[in-house]
């Protein structure tokens, strides 16, 4: 009969080490994949270690990993974790569970830099697949495991277990054919444990294929070499595959070597064989034993099932409980961000707060310094002005004064005093501020007056153009300007040109006015000094938006040009 053998050891085994080698290179060979941190490092190497002596802490651990792993988006080593949970879980039977990891960690890769992850994943789908009896999709799943591996040693194993497939598929003639290649490899002569698993399945397939066929001297074969090795797990399959085939024609064999199996199985502590070789003790033993064979199958079969039961919970417990744990922390991690983020706009208002106080008070302490500064500043606008007043009308006006006084044949005492007194008048309407401009006369005839009253015996002035028409438009604070800028002009004349002759020019071209002054006097050199007279001229000019030019290079006397808006 053919019994139900699976030589689960070396498939686990295969598993494992598929795993160990992936993850080994991603995290060697491929700069790509991020360092997991120290913490959850330290867990998944502590589970690799740890697994088929205590699966339940290995399993506690690799949850913990991978939570810490998800924190960071680690998708490889998240794999790493789901690939080896999904081993253990088929380990303890829970295939469906384990299916669903291994599907989770396929979806978490990215092709091509977790390619080598691939193997181990395919490699676990098909034995779980193959517990499960589906024997069609394992093979799906290991031709998938054989064409992703690069490594030799992994591709003798993943083919052997197509093999082993095909058999149960009773597709004898392509197993043996995988077997028979698999033999004629001389690189399988080096890994002893997979040289006589070959052997032992290439002969037991062939049996199956053929009764007749002489498998005794292959299967003893890779007995004898599973005993030099020690190869417990191996021997156990040797005992099953042995008793099925003494037993058509040596049943006394056939039951040593399925008691051996049980011997075995029981040492190293693996029900499911041990099960195996108590159903077959049923079905063949006929001795005064069987019904403690009946019994201890029942039991222990029951024994399993509750066995397999309780740890599919135990685990699915434990993923829960760090599940939760791990939402707690997210939880309390969000509590803690969310005090920390109302702790920093509170921060973020004072500071606002403190900053907006200090920026008020810079400002008004700026503000009150550039107050300051301005009154300052008007106070010597003020005081200038009055200057300019004060040299304007009072010097000025006496210097005319004066001037008339020296011109006249005949002096005026009452005229005279007329025109201190208005003078005088003047000087007190600058220290009141008073600006009238009542009874005022025609501008053209002040002017006129101006000019004439710097004409004597030594000095003849003469005027051109001074109609009223190029006045007309001219604001009243223009017309006081000019006026101030040519009695400048005749005071200046009068105490330093030694001119003999003045003339003054006016003319209105495209609403400009100009005045050009000449005199015949001992002019001015080229670094012209300007004292209170020429700089307040100057100043006034600019203040009419106009311009004025001293002509230097005249061989004789001055020639001044004075040009602004006419309105």
């Amino acid at each position: 009969m053919l019994s139900i053998i699976i030589m689960y050891a070396g498939y686990k085994f295969l598993g494992v080490f598929l795993l160990f080698v992936s993850c080994n290179f991603s995290e060697n060979k491929n700069p790509l994949v991020k360092a997991p941190s120290a913490e959850a490092d330290k867990m998944y190497n502590e589970a690799t270690e740890l697994y088929n002596n205590d699966n339940e802490r290995a399993f506690t651990l690799l949850s913990k990993a991978e939570s810490i792993y998800k924190l960071k988006n680690d998708s490889s080593n998240i794999a790493s974790c789901l690939t080896t949970k999904a081993i253990i879980l088929n380990d303890i039977g829970d295939y469906l569970s384990s299916n669903e990891r291994a599907i989770d960690a396929l979806n978490l890769l990215k092709l091509p830099r977790d390619s080598n992850f691939l193997p181990s994943i395919y490699n676990n789908l098909a034995i779980s697949e193959k517990n499960l009896k589906h024997y069609e999709d394992a093979l799906v799943w290991y031709h998938k495991a054989l064409y992703a591996s690069s490594d030799k040693h992994q591709k003798i194993i993943i083919k052997n277990n197509i093999a082993d497939v095909y058999g149960k598929l009773k597709r004898y003639y392509e197993g043996i054919r995988i077997c028979q290649s698999l033999l004629k490899d001389k690189s399988l002569q080096q890994y002893d444990i997979d040289y006589a698993r070959v052997l032992d399945n290439y002969n037991y397939i062939s049996w199956l294929e053929n009764n007749d066929y002489k498998a005794e001297k292959g299967l003893l074969e890779a007995f004898s070499l599973r005993q030099k090795i020690n190869d417990k797990s191996g021997l156990i399959s040797s005992h099953s595959h042995l008793a099925e085939y003494y037993l058509c024609f040596d049943k006394a064999k056939a039951l040593y070597h399925i008691n051996e199996k049980y011997r075995l199985a029981k040492a190293i502590k693996n029900p499911n064989d041990r099960l195996e070789a108590l159903e077959f003790l049923v079905k063949n033993d006929i001795g005064d034993h069987l019904q403690d064979y009946f019994t201890e199958y029942q039991y222990l079969n029951d024994s399993i099932q509750l066995s397999r039961d309780k740890a599919k919970n135990r685990f699915a417990l434990i993923e829960f409980d760090v599940e939760k744990k791990n939402a707690e922390n997210q939880q309390l991690k969000i509590i803690t961000v969310q005090k920390q983020n109302r702790i920093l706009k509170q921060n973020v208002v004072l500071g606002f707060l403190s900053l907006s106080l200090i920026g008020v008070w810079a400002w008004y302490k700026r503000r009150k310094k550039r107050l300051q500064r301005e009154n300052e500043l008007k106070i010597k606008e003020h005081q200038l002005h009055l200057s300019k007043k004060v040299h304007d009308v009072v010097a000025n006006g006496i210097y005319q004064v004066m001037t008339k006084i020296e011109n006249q044949e005949h002096f005026d005492k009452e005229k005279a005093l007329d025109e201190l007194e208005f003078v005088y008048e003047k000087s007190r309407d600058i220290s009141y501020e008073k600006t009238t401009s009542e009874n005022k006369q025609e501008f053209s005839k002040r002017i006129s007056t101006l000019i004439a009253s710097f004409n004597n015996e030594n000095v003849k002035t003469y005027l051109a153009g001074n109609d009223e028409s190029i006045w007309n438009t001219l604001k009243e604070f223009t017309r006081e300007e000019i006026y101030q800028v040519m009695r400048e002009l005749l005071v200046n004349m009068k105490k330093h040109s030694h001119a003999t002759h003045v003339v003054f020019k006016f003319e209105r071209k495209n609403n400009i006015i100009q005045i050009q002054y000449t005199d015949n006097g001992i002019g001015i050199s080229e670094g012209i000094t300007y004292k209170n007279g020429l700089t307040n001229t100057g100043s006034r000019i600019e203040a009419i938006h106009g311009e004025i030019i001293f002509d230097t290079e005249t061989e004789k006397g001055l020639k001044i040009y004075i040009s602004f808006p006419a309105s």
